[in-house]
């Protein structure tokens, strides 16, 4: 698996995981808190792939 595709996995776990974490406390997954902690969720992703898997 190359390493773009292993940066897109982490996007894409945590980018869904960030956006589900409004819905414990009751707010739409399409709201600002949904659409803003999914793309910390992204970057998070990125990051911990970057940390834990490629380096």
């Amino acid at each position: 698996m190359s390493n773009r595709n292993l940066y897109l996995l982490g996007a894409t776990v945590g980018g869904t995981l960030g956006g589900l974490l409004p819905g414990l406390w009751g707010a739409s997954d399409f709201s600002g808190w949904g659409i803003l902690l999914s793309t910390v969720g992204g970057l998070f992703g990125v990051w911990a792939t970057y940390k834990f898997v490629v380096a």
